[in-house]
């Protein structure tokens, strides 16, 4: 499964009840995710001990497979959020409907992949430490590429940079065709000038 070698496979269930005494969710987040989520287990255990050809990284000691069987294909990523952030681990949660899956990282923030059928999907394993992979993983599911020189986290700063300021310029645009006043215009114009030069460095 996920094209990764047996060895790593270990198929464990996470039950949900476990989870929410452990980690003292309230009762709105308990509903919430039982509400979309009907079961979770450990799939995968990627780590020097399963998988010898990759050397423990500096932070990262190994990575898990985390399979979510959900109960509607639209899914509310507060919920894999909060999953995320109870479990103090690297973890890929491969979030499952039907015959559907898609991926899940959370690395400061939530990153998600496509939908693909069940049988195309694979993890990518690129690296010689588990840092590498890690870093590998996050921007393979979060479809961006890590600039040579930047950390995972100054690539997902810069991205969010980026995003912020295409939306202030698409803002900026809208505001400006919709105004009447030459002057206004003018003054909008000189601001998205100026945000392009900094978007395009």
């Amino acid at each position: 499964m996920l094209g990764l070698p047996q060895s790593t496979e270990v198929k464990r269930p996470l039950p949900k009840v476990q989870l929410y005494k452990r980690f003292d969710w309230k009762p709105s987040q308990r509903e919430s995710f039982d509400g979309e989520v009907s079961r979770l287990d450990f799939v995968n255990w990627i780590a020097p001990r399963t998988l010898p050809a990759i050397a423990e990284g500096v932070e990262v000691k190994e990575i898990f497979v985390i399979e979510v069987s959900l109960k509607n294909r639209d899914y509310d990523p507060k919920n894999i959020v909060l999953l995320a952030k109870s479990i103090p681990q690297r973890v890929i949660y491969l979030l499952h409907f039907e015959d559907e899956v898609m991926f899940a990282v959370y690395h400061s923030k939530l990153f998600t992949s496509s939908w693909q059928p069940v049988d195309n999907v694979t993890v990518p394993l690129e690296g010689l430490s588990l840092d590498a992979v890690w870093q590998n993983i996050v921007a393979y599911v979060g479809s961006f590429e890590v600039a040579a020189g930047n950390s995972l986290a100054e690539q997902i700063h810069v991205d969010d940079e980026r995003a912020r300021l295409i939306r202030q310029i698409e803002s900026l645009e809208c505001q400006m065709r919709s105004t009447s006043q030459h002057r206004r215009q003018r003054e909008l114009y000189s601001e998205i000038k100026k945000l392009k030069h900094t978007l395009n460095g």
